[in-house]
C-alpha cells in the first residue's frame, strides 16, 4: 500500500488508508513493526489506519508493517507493508532584509548593476527556491537577473530630461507546493546630476 502523501499539517485522526485482507472469516487488523515512534492506529476489525498524533517532517517516509490475522486463530495470519510518505508545506513566505532600499545611479551611466537583492525564505527544498522578478511597469529602464537578484539599468538617463527618481517594486517568489509565495522589496533609485 502506497496511499496519497499527506501534509505535514495533518492533525490526529487523519485518514490514511484503508488496508484490506480477503478471506472467508472475520479477522484482526494490526500494525506489527515500523511505527516505532506511533505515528499510526489501526482499527481491529475494518483495517482503517488513521493519524495518531502530529507527523513531524524529518521522519518520513515511514514503512510499516499490517498484519490480518484470524480472530479465532493467532496461527493464521499475513502481513503487507505500507509506505506513508509526508509532504513539507510551505510554511513561508521570502523575506527582503528591508522592505525599502534607496540608491544613487549618476546620469549617463551606461547600462550598470545597481543593487543585488537577497531574500531569505526559512522553507526547505523548492519551497524556499527563489526567483526574482519586477512588479511595476518601470521594467523597460530597469530589469532583473531572475536568480541572482541583481537589478541592472537598461539604459543611461538624463537628469535634466526624465524623472529624476524612480521606484521599482521587485519580488522574490518561492517554488512552493500546494502555493507559491512573494517577498516584495520597493527600491527607490535617485538619478544624480
Amino acid at each position: 500500500y502506497h496511499p496519497a502523501p499527506l501534509s505535514e499539517q495533518s492533525p490526529p485522526d487523519t485518514f490514511v488508508v484503508e488496508v484490506r485482507a480477503l478471506y472467508k472469516l472475520p479477522v484482526e487488523y494490526s500494525i506489527t513493526s515500523g511505527d516505532e515512534k506511533g505515528y499510526f492506529i489501526i482499527h481491529s476489525s475494518n483495517g482503517v489506519v488513521r493519524t495518531n498524533k502530529n507527523l513531524k517532517l524529518e521522519d518520513f517516509p515511514v514503512n510499516f508493517k499490517v498484519r490480518a490475522t484470524d480472530s479465532s486463530n493467532a496461527a493464521i495470519f499475513n502481513e503487507v507493508e505500507v509506505k506513508v510518505e509526508v509532504i513539507d508545506e510551505n510554511n513561508f513566505p521570502p523575506v527582503f532584509p528591508s522592505s525599502l532600499l534607496e540608491e544613487r545611479l549618476p546620469e549617463h551611466s551606461p547600462a550598470t548593476q545597481i543593487v543585488q537583492l537577497k531574500a531569505q525564505d526559512n522553507d526547505t527544498g523548492r519551497n524556499g527556491f527563489l526567483t526574482y522578478g519586477i512588479l511595476n511597469g518601470q521594467g523597460l529602464k530597469f530589469r532583473i537577473n531572475e536568480t541572482t537578484g541583481i537589478l541592472y539599468s537598461t539604459a543611461s538617463f538624463d537628469y535634466e530630461e526624465e524623472p529624476t527618481e524612480y521606484q521599482v517594486v521587485v519580488y522574490a517568489e518561492d517554488d512552493g507546493i500546494p502555493e507559491k509565495k512573494r517577498g516584495y522589496c520597493t527600491v527607490v533609485i535617485k538619478i544624480t546630476d
